[in-house]
C-alpha cells in the first residue's frame, strides 16, 4: 500500500511541475506573439510615415523604425522558430485601428499624430512589455532577447519623445514623466542617439 501511495505521490508531483512549466512557457510564447505585433505595428506605421512625413527628421526616425524593428523582428522570428513558437504575421486589430488613426485627417497634422501614437506611445508600451520578459521570462532565451534588445527600444522613444516635442500637439506626450530618463542605446551612446537593436 505504501508503495502505491508513493507512486501516486510522485505522480502528482511530477504533473504538478509539468503544469506550471507549460504555464511558463505559454507566458514566454505570449510575449513572443505580443512583441511580434508590436513590431509589426511599428514598422507599417514608419512605412507610412516614409512616404507621408512632411518633417524630415520625422522621415529619418521613420527610416530608422523600419531598419531596427525589421531586424529585431527577424531575430524574434528565429527565437520563436527555435521554440515552435507561431508569430502572428501583422499588428493587432487594435494596432490596425490606430494605424487608420494616424493615416486619417489633415496630412499636415500626420507627423504630430505618427509622433505621438508610434513614437512614444507604442514604445512606452513595448519597453513595459520587454522589462516584463527580461525579468520574469522562464526561458533563458527569450529573457536574454528581451535584455538585449531592451536598450535599443529605450533609445527609439527618447527619439520620440524629442520628436514629438518639437510639434505644438505632442508636447503633452513628450513631457510625461517616466521611469527611463537614463535611456542608453544598446551601443552604449547616449540617449537620443540612434540605436542599434
Amino acid at each position: 500500500m505504501k508503495s502505491k501511495s508513493s507512486t501516486l505521490l510522485a505522480f502528482g508531483a511530477a504533473l504538478s511541475l509539468f503544469v506550471c512549466t507549460q504555464a511558463f512557457a505559454r507566458s514566454d510564447a505570449s510575449f513572443m506573439k505580443q512583441a511580434a505585433e508590436n513590431g509589426n505595428a511599428e514598422v507599417e506605421a514608419s512605412k507610412l510615415a516614409q512616404t507621408k512625413a512632411k518633417r524630415p527628421e520625422v522621415k529619418a526616425f521613420a527610416d530608422q523604425m523600419v531598419t531596427d524593428h525589421t531586424k529585431v523582428g527577424d531575430e524574434l522570428k528565429q527565437l520563436a522558430a527555435s521554440k515552435k513558437v507561431d508569430l502572428p504575421t501583422e499588428p493587432s486589430v487594435m494596432q490596425k485601428g490606430k494605424l487608420k488613426m494616424i493615416n486619417t485627417g489633415s496630412d499636415d497634422k500626420f507627423d504630430d499624430r505618427y509622433a505621438r501614437e508610434f513614437g512614444v506611445k507604442a514604445h512606452e508600451d513595448t519597453i513595459k512589455l520587454f522589462q516584463t520578459a527580461a525579468k520574469e521570462a522562464k526561458d533563458a532565451d527569450v529573457k536574454a532577447f528581451a535584455q538585449k534588445t531592451l536598450p535599443s527600444l529605450q533609445g527609439h522613444l527618447e527619439m520620440a519623445r524629442k520628436l514629438a516635442g518639437k510639434s505644438g500637439s505632442g508636447n503633452a506626450a513628450a513631457g510625461k514623466s517616466s521611469n527611463h530618463s537614463s535611456m542608453q542605446g544598446e551601443s552604449g551612446g547616449k540617449a537620443g542617439t540612434p540605436a542599434k537593436p
